[in-house]
């Protein structure tokens, strides 16, 4: 007896598999610009995740880093700050301004926030509205901290901080209390010191580049000059970033 073997009945099977529950591509990339992972896209649609792997592959659909698919969690309503396209002599003022703080007081460790503390109100106003007009970041992006020591009056502190930046009491999330060891420190931080910060990675890459840029270019001028009038290289020059010397 001859035995029959059907080569398209399995095939088709699958065929029929996959389209009964076929995700359109529009469906699938609107799902996931909006940050969802394949997990709750699956869980949102009602099939496997494998499923979701499978049509994310077959349509080409870019995928997140790890790294990337962290961000968006963290920003479901996309960056909370807009960079300011700079046009005038007094963005330009305030740029060179809040890039200086940054690179004399800023924290440029790390990868996540973008921090500078002083016990100077001035200097903090002129970073709030560096990263208020120049990096445009939201007012609830913006958190502050409190370093003091324990003689000083807490509430006073809170008070005058908030009062010099005219910023919210919900804004200030930490206040660090340390034991005073004396001394004459009270005529120079009164009220302690505090500490503007923002959390968020895109931002502080992008702050970080700036100062990169700002020092190489200053340092091209600097050494444009020392050519222009004959001088020869002296110590204290400023090398461009990534020279040997």
């Amino acid at each position: 007896m001859d035995e029959t073997v059907n080569l398209t009945a399995p095939s088709l099977r699958g065929f029929e598999s996959l389209s009964a529950h076929m995700i359109s591509k529009k469906e699938l990339q609107t799902l996931y610009n909006k940050g969802l992972s394949m997990k709750e896209i699956s869980m949102k649609l009602d099939c496997s995740n494998g499923k979701i792997v499978y049509w994310i592959n077959k349509y080409n659909i870019l995928t997140r880093s790890r790294s990337e698919a962290t961000y968006v969690k963290r920003n479901p309503g996309g960056d909370p700050f807009t960079i300011k396209k700079i046009t005038t002599i007094e963005d330009i003022k305030l740029f060179y301004l809040g890039i200086a703080l940054y690179l004399g007081e800023g924290e440029k460790r790390g990868k996540h926030i973008v921090r500078l503390a002083n016990s100077d109100p001035g200097i903090l106003r002129i970073f709030l509205k560096f990263l208020y007009e120049i990096c445009g970041v939201r007012e609830e992006k913006i958190r502050a901290e409190i370093n003091m020591f324990d003689d000083i009056d807490k509430d006073k502190s809170v008070s005058y901080w908030m009062n010099k930046l005219n910023i919210n009491k919900s804004q200030i999330r930490t206040i660090i209390i340390r034991k005073s060891k004396g001394g004459t420190y009270k005529n120079k931080s009164q009220y302690g010191t505090l500490t503007i910060y923002v959390s968020n990675s895109k931002l502080k890459k992008i702050a970080v580049d700036w100062c990169k840029e700002t020092v190489n270019e200053f340092a091209k001028v600097a050494q444009s000059a020392e050519h222009t009038h004959g001088k020869r290289k002296v110590a204290g020059s400023i090398p461009a970033l990534g020279s040997e010397n």
